[in-house]
């Protein structure tokens, strides 16, 4: 079953990479008493969500904040160290949280994977954006093809706010 606006988010462990190495970190610590926009993308550095997706959430950082948003956060199927050096890359260090779920454990739990075996690329996320208060999805913008940033753009999701 796919998440819907209204539910709350599941318990999850995703991995930050810190100055020590991966870092657990909870759905909880991110979520809890936080207003909070979640992006996904299928792949770090992939065209799309490299080019396209990511750099709309970072160029419209402030406009979030100035919407009450504390935290916005990407998460990715990929692994804490690709996140870590994608964060540095794309110049998002310090303004988006990159959640690493490296073996789609939120993203299963959320119903929003896709199997991109056929590109060798195993599991990965759908493509969304989401407004997320108190661990509650108040706002949500799938897209139907993982090549596609359209309803899932920050600025969707600020037109939403």
């Amino acid at each position: 079953m796919t998440i819907t606006i209204g539910d709350r988010l599941p318990d999850a462990t995703f991995r930050v990479l810190g100055p020590e190495g991966p870092k657990p970190v909870a759905t909880s610590e991110v979520f809890a008493g936080k207003k909070v926009v979640l992006f996904a993308v299928p792949g770090a550095f992939t065209p799309t969500c490299h080019l396209k997706h990511l750099p709309g959430f970072i160029k419209n950082i402030d406009a979030f904040k100035a919407k009450g948003v504390d935290t916005v956060a990407c998460v990715a199927v990929n692994d804490p160290f690709v996140l870590g050096a994608w964060e540095e890359a794309s110049g998002g260090k310090g303004k988006v949280l990159f959640l690493s779920d490296g073996n789609a454990e939120f993203t299963k739990k959320l119903g929003l994977e896709f199997d991109g075996s056929g590109l060798g690329l195993g599991t990965r996320s759908k493509r969304y954006a989401m407004l997320v208060q108190d661990g509650v999805v108040k706002a949500l913008n799938i897209e139907g093809s993982p090549g596609v940033a359209e309803e899932s753009t920050a600025e969707k999701l600020l037109e939403a706010l």
